[in-house]
């Protein structure tokens, strides 16, 4: 399909007043010029290729570069990616600060690429969301949101884990001995490169944590606390959110087990006996939504003790007030929390 015909003239004014900020990340002029232009066109062309935003370019006498020149400043200069992250909070936390409750949204998703296996970090592999093989990078995210902003604070993307077919082919080509040099260079080439991929690799649970460490090494949101979903949860990430004072609220998964009547129990089997015998046992309650609505839901809460994880509270979660809806079941620290303050925590994430 053929985009309409687009010129950028400039970088608009608004835009280039935000890239103020990150100035001081480039050494030169020249190459901060060139990413501004590149920022100014993912915004506003619909052409999102480099190739397409140069070509849109409505350059002013003498001042033209080539194409090479821009894919130079914005993908191969030198210029540091986590100084610019963290160039990006520190303006973030002075827009946020004194905008009420703040909630850090932590997960992971898939980013599509079906014409782009050499784009960093893109495998392909089966895509447990739509249910294909696909090419796709996985990317790590954490997005602040208040009543007014939603931002991100941090992207990581995932690298691939080719461990596996690596040590396939390293055994498939191993030889009993090397007698020239030349091979025996390049096979000692190799195993430093599976080494050095080998410990490269980081599992998503565990980028997730170094986000988290990151942003409370800095402490430029001592305030906001996390949620995230189960897939994320881990024991280890939330002794570490803990360590730092903060809270944080999670979904989990029904088959969780949990200490109920002195027994471990199915968490959703628990939900079915207290719907089906104890109905007045969820109470409703009103939710003050991010848009400054409101909304009514059912919530059974109690604090329980969870396999590994000790005493938490629970919230099992009903929209229905006839209990009809299927269930989510949050949980979180705060034991101290009301079911109010849990579940707008957590539609702070993702409104329910």
């Amino acid at each position: 399909m053929l985009l309409p015909f687009f010129s950028l003239v400039g970088v608009a004014p608004t835009i280039a007043k935000g890239m103020q900020v990150y100035r001081s990340v480039f050494c030169r002029d020249e190459g901060f010029n060139h990413v501004s232009r590149y920022v100014n066109g993912l915004i506003l062309s619909p052409n999102k290729t480099l190739q397409g935003i140069h070509s849109q370019i409505v350059w002013t006498e003498g001042e033209a570069v080539s194409r090479r020149a821009m894919h130079e400043a914005v993908f191969e200069a030198g210029w540091d990616s986590e100084e610019l992250m963290q160039k990006h909070r520190e303006a973030l936390s002075s827009q946020h600060r004194g905008k009420g409750k703040e909630v850090i949204s932590l997960d992971w998703t898939l980013a599509h690429h079906e014409r782009g296996k050499e784009i960093f970090g893109v495998k392909r592999s089966y895509d447990y969301v739509e249910h294909r093989m696909s090419n796709y990078q996985t990317v790590v995210t954490a997005v602040i949101s208040n009543r007014e902003y939603i931002d991100g604070l941090d992207v990581v993307v995932q690298t691939p884990n080719w461990q596996e077919a690596e040590q396939a082919y390293l055994q498939m080509s191993a030889q009993q001995s090397y007698t020239e040099m030349a091979q025996l260079m390049e096979r000692l080439s190799e195993l430093i490169s599976y080494q050095s991929n080998r410990l490269e690799y980081r599992k998503r649970t565990e980028i997730v944590r170094d986000v988290v460490a990151r942003l409370e090494t800095e402490g430029q949101f001592p305030n906001a606390h996390y949620a995230f979903d189960n897939g994320v949860l881990t024991l280890e990430l939330t002794r570490l959110i803990e360590s730092n004072g903060k809270h944080w609220v999670s979904e989990i998964e029904s088959s969780r087990h949990i200490l109920w009547d002195n027994q471990w129990q199915r968490v959703d089997a628990v939900e079915v006996h207290l719907r089906s015998q104890h109905p007045q046992s969820f109470r409703a309650v009103t939710i003050a939504c991010r848009n400054g609505q409101s909304k009514t839901m059912w919530a059974f809460t109690k604090v329980i003790r969870l396999k590994r994880y000790g005493r938490k509270r629970l919230v099992i979660v009903h929209e229905q007030s006839d209990l009809g809806d299927a269930p989510r079941f949050l949980l979180t620290d705060a034991q101290h929390w009301e079911s109010t303050r849990v579940i707008e925590t957590w539609n702070y994430r993702a409104p329910l």
